[in-house]
């Protein structure tokens, strides 16, 4: 009952036509492309690199200064590498990308004997077979922001093969790689894989978390995300008298993943984008202010004074092959630049109101912990978020910083264009000044550029550390506040 051989299967697709007689055709219209696209493609690169430098002078900022003259083309490369565009498709969401699902799979269905065919899912060959925890990244269509995704696919093999397990993860990679809302994207994974490797059914369960800036100050890191759960199924594991949903639901509970039975119907209360979630719509399709919130929507807010950044957005749009026109990236460009315009340069000055003075030896350690806060990458221009720790010595009877007062110098420092080297020196430096004595900070952040571009390590985070002061010659004093930030540790990153 094992593999009979290591040979491929020639699978007919729906059109009748083989994997073998499809590749040929692919080949040919590669080569075509490959005369064109070096400048298709460096035309994209520029084009999105001119519309980031509008986007930062948009913001307060000089392009050619020192951390940011390689900001547009970073910038560009994530793009377009988030999506994969194939700039000789444009406007067509179906085809407008390098990769499908047939080039992942199509040299890696294997036979594989089982029972008799009528015995037994699939014929017996593997019975139900779950790929879990696939971690996968895509760009919310809605506001352009990356979003972060568990993906969990099964499927029921059938005619005695099976796929390579690795090609299910490619599989759902692809859809990723477009610009996406949760629903589709689990749609669109579950009919592709059925229609390539024609199972006896498919299932697929997304948990997508979306990153949405949180309210000033807010005390609650998980404030930082807005989270999902969606699912799409085919086939077997559509009819109602069958356990496989059950099953594969069990499979995914043993890793601790609960997808309730309502969410297969993807049944949710729509837009599940944070800065959409912010507009009511008007009838003419335009968005008004939320007065339940007070926020303004992205169309009203910013078309007013920032037409120029809405139109560069645009313009990145269409040179990732997508129609800024399309229903639903209408509200795109402007909801993008609301965002980006929270992290607007200030030339302003922070001042915390502590009273300055030196300490001598009755000095006492102060210290403010897991300190929400909320940055944009200045060299990718992608949000990176964690929590500040901050430990500084005062003279005994002298008032120390107020909380609010250091949560507020994190907000100031943390929402413009940064670096987290940056941001730990800064914060540190504020403190210090304040109280001569000594102070110490450690960050500890996630970054989106760490996910959704280059290594693409999810889970991956940094922490920082700044001392000045007592904090730099005292390794006790350092090692107390190293214990008090371990033995407080709720820090969400």
């Amino acid at each position: 009952m094992g593999a009979l051989d290591s040979g491929c299967f020639e699978v007919d697709l729906e059109d009748g036509v083989g994997w073998e007689e499809e590749e040929k055709e692919n080949e040919a219209t590669d080569q075509a492309a490959s005369e064109i696209e070096p400048d298709a493609d460096a035309d994209s690169m520029r084009s999105i690199e001119e519309a980031v430098k509008v986007l930062l002078q948009g913001l307060g900022e000089d392009h050619q200064r020192e951390g940011l003259r390689r900001t547009p083309q970073r910038v560009a490369k994530a793009f377009r590498g988030g999506t994969r565009v194939n700039s000789l498709r444009p406007f067509n969401t179906s085809i407008g990308y390098k990769q499908n699902v047939k080039d992942s799979v199509q040299d890696a269905l294997f036979p594989e004997s089982g029972l008799n065919l009528g015995i037994g899912h699939g014929g017996g060959a593997g019975g139900l077979v779950v790929v879990r925890d696939i971690n996968l990244f895509s760009y919310c269509e809605s506001c352009l922001l990356p979003f972060s995704i568990k993906c969990h696919v099964g499927y029921i093999p059938s005619g005695g093969r099976v796929v390579g397990l690795s090609k299910l993860s490619r599989a759902a990679d692809v859809f990723a790689r477009r610009l996406q809302e949760p629903k589709r994207l689990a749609s669109e994974i579950c009919a592709a894989l059925h229609s390539s490797i024609k199972p006896a059914g498919v299932a697929v369960a997304l948990q997508c978390r979306h990153m949405k800036l949180p309210e000033d100050h807010s005390s609650d890191i998980d404030s930082t995300h807005s989270t999902i759960s969606v699912s799409s199924r085919s086939g077997d594991f559509k009819e109602e008298k069958s356990s496989l949903w059950d099953d594969f639901s069990f499979l995914l509970r043993l890793r601790g993943v609960v997808i309730e039975r309502e969410d297969t119907d993807n049944s949710h209360v729509y837009p599940w984008c944070p800065l959409r979630s912010q507009e009511l719509p008007q009838s003419n399709g335009h968005c008004v202010r939320n007065t339940k919130n007070g926020k303004v929507s992205s169309r009203t807010a910013v078309s007013q004074s920032q037409a120029s950044m809405v139109t560069a957005v645009s313009s990145i749009l269409r040179s990732l092959g997508a129609d800024p026109l399309r229903k639903e990236l209408a509200g795109t460009p402007c909801r993008y630049v609301q965002w980006l315009l929270n992290f607007k340069s200030s030339n302003r000055d922070f001042d915390c109101g502590a009273k300055e003075g030196n300490v001598d030896g009755t000095s006492e350690m102060q210290t403010a912990l897991n300190i929400p806060f909320f940055s944009l990458c200045e060299h990718h221009l992608l949000p990176f978020h964690g929590v500040v720790h901050i430990g500084y010595l005062i003279e005994r009877g002298t008032t120390p910083i107020d909380q609010s007062a250091l949560r507020s110098m994190v907000h100031f420092f943390s929402r413009k264009l940064q670096v987290q080297e940056r941001l730990t020196r800064q914060i540190v430096e504020a403190v210090h000044s304040n109280f001569n004595g000594g102070a110490m900070v450690v960050v500890e952040a996630r970054h989106n550029c760490m996910i959704s571009r280059g290594i693409e390590k999810v889970g991956s985070n940094t922490a920082t550390m700044a001392v000045l002061g007592r904090f730099s010659s005292d390794s006790k004093v350092k090692a107390l506040f190293l214990q008090t930030i371990a033995s407080n540790a709720s820090s969400a990153v």
